[in-house]
């Protein structure tokens, strides 16, 4: 086992500048326990969460507070101690429609359930792990949120032989990923040795960006007791954090389109999902907090916090100092693929990876133009599209056509629209697209 220098690649990426060094290296803090949490009952993709609490009633830290419906969907739980005061619909900082959401007020005590506790989880089974996964609410922390039981059961017929750690963060701005392999590479281990057994695989590859060699070498010596386990150091390049660039980035195996990296005999977890299923197994915890990078030139003291989920953003930014200048966008997650909110109340969720916060002058938005058929999209598409069609299609409304031309296969990176000369908003454009698309499906 060691570090081992990866030479393939993929097609299309760029690097933008990476805005990293405002809050890498900083030492993780806990933010304070809010006095209100907003907590959507969705929060994954998948099926809405069912209220299992009413008004009025007392929970503590790790209360379930909404229950699964379905195969595709994990329970809510509260994340401070106090009562429900609200069950109501509000703003959700990522869907475009209010959502049901359970409102919390603490009682300042901050009073855990009393089942989370340290345990011996080594003889526990495949199905009783999955199950604890599940029960703790836990998600793929990398964004998609997509219920992590259902990733660690792949279908009989779709053997694993190989499983990804993702520890790349290749979005501008986060180091909250970074962060955590320098502070909890041994938690990191223990959980890839949980995944390991559910899976029932051997080959395990740590895959880490090259701009953050410090965490190459700790994660190397973390998981060194086991000879199956691989730290991969690949350059540095945007999209490689997405799975299917990643598998093939590592493994030379192409996805195909409408697959899953399963169908290719891989799965793919972020290091923050093997740090939640550790805690999950190790201590019963539920996914009731996780590491938030809060940063921007429009903050005081960007740094890394561990976020109780619900938190609303204007506590963290005080926490941080407040603002430096009147902020013009507030981004959940990061600038390529992130969400922009409409102001700081809103809450995080379980997706929420990072808050910047940018000022004037680095949002001026400037005029689209005409395309020029310069061809800069096609060349960085990752996912080997054809951008400048794809929105003539859109523009002409010609849906059919648009998804003749695997639009669905876009996996919205922002590559296309940031090397973009004329400026146009072809992500905007795709996301637009994608929901006519889907709606002409479900009428159909």
């Amino acid at each position: 086992m060691g570090k081992k220098q990866k030479t393939f690649g993929f097609k299309g990426g760029m690097q933008p500048p990476e805005f990293k060094s405002l809050s890498a290296h900083k030492y993780t803090d806990k933010a304070p326990i809010p006095k209100k949490v907003w907590r959507p009952y969705i929060q994954h993709t998948g099926i809405r969460t069912q209220p299992v609490v009413k008004v009025g009633d007392y929970v503590k830290v790790g209360t379930k507070i909404g229950e699964a419906q379905g195969y595709i969907s994990v329970p809510t739980h509260a994340s401070i101690s106090g009562k429900v005061v609200q069950l109501e619909e509000i703003d959700h900082p990522v869907l475009p429609k209010r959502t049901l959401t359970c409102v919390i007020e603490s009682d300042g005590q901050d009073i855990w359930e009393p089942s989370v506790k340290e345990r011996d989880y080594s003889n526990f089974t495949k199905q009783e792990l999955i199950q604890i996964i599940h029960d703790a609410g836990i998600v793929g922390l990398g964004g998609a949120a997509f219920p992590t039981h259902v990733k660690l059961s792949p279908p009989q017929d779709k053997p694993i032989d190989t499983l990804i750690i993702n520890g790349c963060e290749c979005e501008p701005y986060i180091t909250a990923d970074h962060q955590l392999m320098l502070e909890r590479a041994a938690q990191i281990y223990e959980g890839i040795k949980i995944i390991a057994k559910i899976l029932d695989v051997q080959k395990v590859i740590i895959a880490i960006e090259d701009n953050k060699p410090d965490a190459v070498l700790i994660m190397t010596e973390a998981v060194s007791p086991n000879k199956e386990y691989t730290v991969v150091q690949l350059r540095t390049k945007y999209p490689l954090g997405a799975e299917k660039q990643l598998i093939k980035a590592l493994l030379n195996r192409t996805v195909p389109a409408g697959k899953l990296p399963f169908d290719v005999g891989v799965v793919v977890h972020n290091v923050g999902t093997v740090n939640a299923i550790y805690e999950a197994c190790r201590y019963n915890k539920p996914l009731v907090e996780r590491l938030v990078t809060v940063t921007g030139s429009a903050i005081k003291e960007p740094r890394n916090l561990w976020v109780r989920l619900g938190t609303p953003v204007y506590d963290l930014i005080n926490f941080c100092g407040g603002y430096t200048a009147q902020p013009a966008k507030i981004i959940f997650g990061g600038p390529m693929m992130g969400i922009a909110q409409y102001n700081d109340e809103l809450p995080t969720i379980k997706g929420t990876s990072g808050i910047i916060v940018m000022t004037e002058q680095e949002t001026k938005i400037e005029p689209e133009g005409p395309c020029i058929r310069c061809a800069r999209c096609i060349e960085v598409c990752p996912m080997n599209l054809l951008p400048c069609e794809l929105n003539n299609f859109i523009r002409k409304k010609d849906f059919t056509k648009t998804k003749q031309y695997n639009l669905l296969d876009c996996i919205e990176c922002g590559c296309c629209a940031y090397e973009c000369p004329a400026k146009i908003k072809l992500v905007h454009s795709f996301i637009y697209a994608k929901r006519e698309i889907r709606a002409l499906e479900e009428r159909t």
